[in-house]
């Protein structure tokens, strides 16, 4: 007998435009999805859009909010009532990944469409069903799900080549982890589109191996391009056409509980993801029936040194944590309903904590030989 269990997947944005210096062009389909729309970002995004803003958006009514800096509780209290005072009837986020959270979830908190304007190629959150939720300080919460994908992503090549080419390769590290995690949170799935999924994950790595080094040493060039749609766009597919089956595992649990202490705050969410995925390779290693991990974590040594993504605490300005410090983040990754616990074994505070030490070691030994 068929299953009738129905499964909701939140694959992709209604439509999807990129291209270099089209944000100016964009009146016509925002204002098919609203007339009043509020704009949402940081501060140095809203300067650099505000020329194609003032182009797209001249003949509605717009109104402009800051954004603040953390997708928490309190700025989404803040933007919604400006929101509601507005009458805004259509929400425009413009930046990284935590105001393109926090724009996607005023839009499904007021049932109101929604436009992301990426600003970095640091995050997938221009495409996701997600939103992040962290502390007015930072540390990370936990996430919310939305009902649909955005609206319209807005993809400006013109936008993302401003932004520092660090951006570029944090981005590139969470992508990355997309491989890592899926194939592992899919386990044994024999279900269609897992493992279509993971396979574009792979193949997404595959991409970022091949093209990372010429995209960027030539930011703006077709081969730019392409690894900027592939941390933007590719890595956005993967989630929604996996869904709940290739979820993150331990490499963003650590970046989770790495936000929970201030002096991880100087980072970027790709750069504590890629060292997250290090520490999730050096768990599996330890564990039985593991053999691969080692094998997979010299590879990504090799792409690391060549791109400039950290490996180590000292690499995240992190190389003077104490102990009790680093077993509170291992404590917070490794909390009830953490997606570390998608790894294939259990695992403990004491574990984590000791694989973030050794893979740290390992690196610092391997540089001073």
């Amino acid at each position: 007998m068929l299953s009738t269990v129905s499964t909701l997947l939140t694959i992709a944005p209604a439509q999807v435009v990129r291209g270099a210096g089209i944000l100016a062009d964009q009146g016509s389909a925002i204002a098919r999805l609203g007339q009043r729309p509020l704009v949402t970002g940081g501060d140095r995004a809203i300067a650099i859009a505000a020329p194609a803003l003032d182009a797209a958006l001249g003949k509605l009514t717009p109104a402009q909010i800051p954004f603040g800096g953390e997708c928490s509780e309190a700025t989404l209290t803040r933007l919604r009532q400006a929101a509601e005072q507005h009458q805004a009837d259509v929400i425009v986020g413009v930046g990284g990944g935590k105001a393109l959270d926090a724009a996607k979830l005023l839009a499904h908190q007021l049932h109101l469409p929604v436009v992301t304007v990426p600003t970095t190629a640091a995050t997938c959150a221009a495409w996701t069903a997600l939103s992040n939720i962290y502390s007015d300080t930072g540390a990370f919460l936990y996430d919310v799900p939305l009902d649909h994908c955005p609206d319209r992503l807005v993809l400006d090549y013109d936008l993302i080549v401003t932004a520092p080419q660090r951006t570029l390769i944090a981005g590139i590290g969470d992508a990355l982890a997309k491989w890592y995690e899926a194939s592992v949170s899919s386990g044994t799935s024999d279900q269609t589109l897992i493992i279509a999924a993971v396979q574009q994950a792979r193949v997404l790595r595959d991409i970022l191996f091949q093209k990372t080094a010429a995209a960027l040493a030539a930011p703006g060039s077709e081969v730019w391009r392409e690894v900027v749609d592939a941390a933007v766009l590719m890595a956005g597919v993967i989630g929604g056409l996996g869904g709940a089956q290739c979820r993150t595992v331990a490499a963003h649990a650590i970046h989770n509980g790495l936000t929970h202490l201030p002096a991880s705050h100087g980072t970027l969410h790709g750069e504590k993801v890629a060292y997250g995925i290090l520490v999730q390779l050096r768990l599996e290693e330890m564990a039985p029936g593991t053999s691969l991990a080692a094998t997979a974590r010299q590879q990504l040594r090799q792409f690391y040194d060549e791109t400039g993504l950290p490996q180590t605490l000292r690499d995240l300005n992190m190389g003077d944590i104490s102990l009790a410090d680093l077993t509170h983040a291992a404590t917070v990754a490794c909390r009830e309903g953490s997606d570390i616990h998608h790894l294939p074994f259990s695992v403990t505070p004491e574990a984590v904590a000791g694989a973030m030490v050794s893979t740290t070691a390992a690196l610092m030994v391997s540089r001073t030989s």
